[in-house]
């Protein structure tokens, strides 16, 4: 089997639990990256994942908001958090698995949504979004330390066009204004990291990982944004075998508004 890596915005770990669960009986990916637990470490419900065989846990939660949980059915190793803009926010976890004869150094981020202005006179979240983002430039693919490089999670920003399901009129809405796609974009370029997702789907063919819980009826009218991402060092790009995004997650039983994203690699 090929190694596997997901990241999936949860919403909730303790509410969503059982999805969680099924998810890992169903998929078993080697390494789940969560997002938005909104879990104090001291709650997260480490028993759940041992028992379906994922001993290594890695969390770094708040009661009530934000927090990322890396989980993973091999050692975790080099468990490093990262604080952004000075806030104190549980939004960046990394960790190194071993897989394939590789180390692989494993980011797993939540970046901050921005609130509805985009406007960061008027707007302190999205002023913070944009400065966190600011901030992600200095996270590289290439630490120089022998380790390849994946980042993953809820980066809150559609870059491309067709991450969209409509480019002119989100243009001036809060994760596909030019200043968040051109920052992130500069982000990837600056830091060496590929579009692992937009390698193995071409950027001409539309992908969406979230849809609003405000839609009456999300599939249908399939009004939805790439939010989550999979990005890896280059060198990565050659083990990549495929990438799946779970649509059908966003129609599960109280679902969380993002669905599960896998990338599997020729790697064991």
């Amino acid at each position: 089997m090929p190694f596997s890596i997901a990241t999936w915005n949860i919403n909730s770990v303790r509410l969503r639990l059982p999805l969680v669960e099924q998810f890992l009986r169903d998929l078993a990916p080697d390494v789940l990256c969560l997002q938005e637990t909104k879990c104090p470490d001291d709650l997260f419900p480490h028993a759940a994942f041992h028992a379906l065989g994922y001993d290594h846990i890695a969390i770094s939660g708040q009661k009530g908001y934000h927090g990322v949980a890396t989980i993973s059915r091999r050692p975790l190793s080099e468990v490093d958090r990262v604080g952004f803009c000075g806030i104190g926010d549980c939004r960046h976890l990394s960790a190194v698995v071993s897989a394939g004869g590789k180390r692989l150094r494993i980011h797993n981020f939540y970046v901050p949504a921005g609130g509805d202005e985009p406007d960061p006179e008027i707007n302190p979240k999205f002023a913070h979004k944009l400065g966190f983002i600011e901030e992600m430039k200095a996270i590289p693919a290439d630490t120089g330390d022998g380790c390849s490089s994946v980042l993953v999670g809820d980066l809150n920003i559609a870059p491309l066009e067709t991450d969209v399901w409509s480019h002119k009129q989100l243009l001036r809405v809060v994760s596909h204004t030019p200043v968040e796609t051109e920052g992130l974009e500069t982000v990837r370029r600056i830091g060496g990291w590929s579009d692992l997702m937009r390698h193995h789907i071409p950027p001409a063919e539309k992908i969406f990982t979230w849809w609003s819980y405000r839609a009456k009826d999300w599939d249908v009218s399939d009004r939805g944004r790439r939010l989550d991402h999979i990005w890896g060092s280059p060198d990565l790009e050659s083990d990549l075998a495929s990438i799946l995004v779970l649509r059908e997650a966003r129609g599960w039983e109280r679902p969380s508004d993002h669905v599960p994203v896998i990338a599997h690699f020729k790697l064991d």
